[in-house]
């Protein structure tokens, strides 16, 4: 049986949330992410409207690049409880149609439709009602795409935004590809992409005439995905349960911070953030990650992993601080401090004696402060600063 996927991705969702909920903001260049003390701030952008756009702001982009592309763009900041209230009801259409709904963001899922056609109609009326329930439940446009499998599923949803339709059938796969950059498939990434242009491959078509062989001689392993997904196959299935991948938390400095002092306490206050949220989840994590990102804008990422699993924000903060000591600085100033969590696991199938008689201390205040805040709120009690 031929596998029928649906990609909906939801059409610049914050941005449009926030036009839709003030009628004042349509029609103007909204841009999310700002700081809401100052309305600017030196975060990066999360959402732009479509008038943002045109002026060259995207997702991810410096706030304050933003800024100077766009400085009559009206700028918020991330309402994260608002967008995710509203993606629930979105989710929610979905799962009406079928179980197998793989969410991969607030704003856009793979809807598996394999063999529901005698029961709710062709997948592209599916698609048709989908798009319509959104708009008239919510006030929102989406993209969708369908096709054989996720890979071409997702790429169709993105060839015709805002409120683009695109249905791609199984022996039109090849077609509907080899016009496309390189850079539409997953996993090719600006070096991968510059280096295929080096040897004159710009298109899916161009990549495609390449043999499996040749492939994984000048790429190795990454030389079979890359063959596959140059003919359009993923047998990747939709998986409705999607778990935490990772847990983290950064900072942004208001201005460059070059104290060795203010470093150090805010890798501590973000460890024990992230210690929080794994306790919280009933998760523990066994690779610490460290994010840190220079006043030019250079980032580095540095990982460790643990003999064992925990969610101590004093043992997360340990190694985190190792890190961050052994990154070159080169004299400058930080301007983003980020630590996660990955590898995660249940925290209910770890067995105690993973803990030392120290660790297990320090679980046991861990969680009598988890109490404290979630009776009276995260800012109830708090860790001092190092050094008094």
């Amino acid at each position: 049986m031929n596998r029928v996927i649906i990609h909906v991705d939801m059409d610049a969702f914050y941005a449009s949330v926030e036009q839709r909920d003030d009628p004042a903001l349509r029609g103007k260049p909204v841009i999310v992410g700002a700081d809401p003390k100052t309305g600017r701030g030196r975060g990066v952008v999360s959402a732009a409207s479509y008038e943002a756009r045109q002026f060259g702001v995207h997702s991810a982009q410096p706030i304050s690049k933003a800024y100077r592309l766009c400085p009559q763009g009206i700028f918020l900041p991330v309402r994260g409880r608002r967008y995710a209230e509203v993606s629930r009801r979105i989710m929610d259409i979905f799962r009406a149609y079928t179980p197998l709904v793989e969410t991969i963001s607030l704003d856009e899922a793979f809807l598996d439709m394999t063999g529901t056609e005698k029961l709710l109609g062709p997948a592209k009326e599916v698609g048709r009602r989908i798009k319509g329930q959104i708009r008239e439940q919510e006030s929102l446009t989406a993209s969708v795409g369908i096709g054989p499998n996720k890979l071409v599923a997702k790429i169709a949803s993105d060839l015709e935004k805002p409120d683009g339709f695109v249905v791609v059938r199984s022996e039109d796969v090849q077609a509907f590809l080899a016009p496309l950059p390189v850079g539409k498939l997953w996993g090719i990434g600006k070096k991968t992409e510059e280096r295929l242009a080096d040897l004159g491959i710009r298109t899916v078509g161009e990549l495609a005439v390449l043999s499996q062989e040749t492939l994984e001689r000048m790429f190795g392993r990454m030389g079979l995905v890359l063959w596959e997904r140059a003919h359009g196959i993923d047998g990747s299935p939709v998986v409705p349960l999607h778990e935490a991948k990772s847990i983290s938390n950064e900072r942004t400095f208001e201005e460059d911070v070059g104290d060795p002092s203010v470093l150090q306490n805010t890798l501590l206050r973000l460890s024990e953030k992230v210690g929080y949220r794994l306790r919280k989840a009933g998760l523990v994590g066994r690779t610490v990650v460290l994010k840190v990102r220079l006043s030019d804008f250079t980032t580095f990422v540095r990982h460790a992993t643990f003999s064992g699993p925990t969610f101590l924000g004093e043992t997360i903060y340990a190694e985190a601080l190792s890190l961050f000591e052994n990154v070159n600085l080169r004299r400058q100033a930080v301007r983003l401090l980020g630590v996660g969590m990955t590898q995660l696991s249940s925290a209910t199938a770890m067995q105690t004696d993973l803990f030392g008689e120290g660790d297990e201390k320090r679980k046991r205040v861990s969680q009598a402060v988890d109490r404290l805040k979630q009776k009276y709120g995260e800012g109830v009690i708090g860790r001092g600063t190092l050094g008094g």
